[in-house]
């Protein structure tokens, strides 16, 4: 029954599912060149549409690029780890680190463009923040590129009073980032809340990360309390799916 299963899984997919294979064999590494679409024609002995949705698969998936007169290669990109428990540890941005250097490991990474703005807070927010009678919000918008790849958008939002006059306000909020201001104004984070969810990208976002074809994308909405309970920021995440590994690692 799975023979004939397998009879029926259309030859693009057939083929695409034995490169898969000779990628995570290691029979093709990262920045190999992958067989074209004529060396396909010729080894399966399909039509040129054939080998053309195979390769296309793989780019689809991100397991592959095109190069323009080059060919399709294995991606040399790697997956970014987000160790969701020890990134946030005060012992990181206490000590004047960015959170995320627990992730890139010391691979390049760039926050491009980092906008900061006074504005209304979208309802639920402004709700967990507490934000009433028209009180505004902070909103700090950036984009992190890792080795030359968009990764992720995020964006914060903070009580705009409780904030005023800080680096929060400001595009470089210094050593240690927007948790390290915090702490300094008496609104020390000491526990954190994640949401995760999973959905296909806004035209927006598929713009600004630049994502291959069919790539979802993964929502991380984190709120920030103080001891008090109080919930201090609300940064709303949305990653690349095809380019993070969300780790979780805890005492039981």
């Amino acid at each position: 029954m799975g023979s004939q299963g397998a009879g029926r899984q259309p030859k693009y997919q057939r083929i695409a599912a034995e490169l898969k294979a000779a990628i995570h064999s290691g029979e093709y590494g990262p920045g190999d060149r992958l067989p074209g679409e004529n060396d396909l024609m010729a080894t399966y002995e399909v039509a040129r549409m054939t080998a053309r949705q195979a390769l296309g698969v793989l780019q689809s998936e991100g397991l592959a690029e095109a190069r323009k007169g080059a060919g399709v290669f294995v991606r040399e990109f790697r997956p970014i780890r987000r160790r969701g428990v020890q990134r946030l540890s005060p012992a990181l941005w206490g000590a004047g680190r960015s959170i995320w250097t627990a992730d890139t490991e010391g691979r390049d990474l760039t926050v491009d463009p980092i906008s900061v703005t006074e504005e209304d807070a979208p309802e639920a927010i402004a709700r967990v923040l507490g934000l009433v009678d028209g009180a505004r919000a902070c909103v700090r918008r950036r984009r992190f590129v890792l080795d030359g790849r968009p990764v992720l958008l995020a964006t914060s939002y903070l009580d705009a009073e409780l904030v005023a006059g800080t680096a929060i306000t400001r595009t470089d909020t210094g050593p240690g980032g927007i948790y390290a201001r915090l702490d300094e104004i008496g609104s020390k984070p000491v526990r954190f809340r994640e949401e995760v969810r999973s959905r296909m990208p806004t035209a927006e976002e598929n713009d600004r990360l630049g994502l291959a074809a069919g790539t979802p994308v993964v929502l991380i909405c984190r709120t920030a309390f103080a001891e008090d309970g109080r919930a201090v920021e609300v940064n709303d995440m949305v990653l690349d799916a095809s380019a993070y590994i969300l780790e979780y690692d805890f005492d039981a």
